[in-house]
């Protein structure tokens, strides 16, 4: 698979890109940045040098991923996401040793426009709603939303709800893909660790279109 990219983009020297992945309009990639396969990067897009973006991503227009962000795989940025990496910054004084590391584990999505502020973690499989701004870690399946960020309810990894109370314990099933999740002391697993609903099994030609 060959990698795409626009004419008006820049790519630096020394970025690494895998196979697959396709570079919108305007979009710059320092040298130094990890882009994974098959990864969607849109429209005035800016990726630096220490960032990480893992397989099948898709980062829509107007997103920054900055120094030590780190996107694991079948991570969603929806259009304007915005990340940071210093807590309090200032114009004056110069504090690039003080960065933040936050990471986004795979299959999180995060809904236009949300904020992430810096040094969390947003956990496996959770959702961000559109506009919302997270200021600590997210666990694993969560659905956030507001400003700041409260937990609503519990999502499955095909992108749905599930009818599970926040806190407590409960049991739920995927109608479209069959995987449990058990809720048990606050924390939503999936009863299936063989399945996850993220990848359905594909023609081979399917795969690469």
């Amino acid at each position: 698979m060959h990698i795409s990219i626009h004419p008006s983009a820049v790519v630096d020297n020394g970025a690494l890109i895998g196979p697959g992945t396709r570079v919108w309009h305007f979009t710059h990639i320092c040298a130094g940045a990890r882009v994974g396969a098959q990864v969607s990067v849109g429209q005035n897009v800016f990726i630096a040098a220490k960032a990480v973006v893992g397989d099948r991503c898709k980062i829509q227009n107007n997103v920054s991923i900055y120094d030590g962000v780190t996107l694991e795989d079948d991570v969603f940025c929806g259009p304007s996401v915005v990340f940071t990496n210093v807590y309090n910054p200032r114009a004056h004084i110069e504090r690039k040793h003080e960065y933040r590391p936050t990471r986004v584990m795979r299959g999180a999505t995060l809904g236009a426009n949300c904020t992430i502020v810096c040094g969390v973690t947003i956990g496996r499989g959770a959702f961000v709603a559109a506009g919302a701004v997270i200021n600590r870690d997210v666990p694993d399946h969560a659905l956030m939303a507001g400003v700041p960020a409260r937990q609503l309810g519990w999502i499955s990894d095909y992108g749905e709800r599930l009818p599970l109370p926040v806190s407590g314990h409960g049991q739920a099933r995927c109608p479209h893909t069959g995987t449990v999740y058990l809720l048990e002391n606050n924390l939503l697993t999936r009863q299936d660790a063989s399945h996850d609903g993220l990848h359905r099994s594909q023609d081979p030609a399917e795969a690469h279109s």
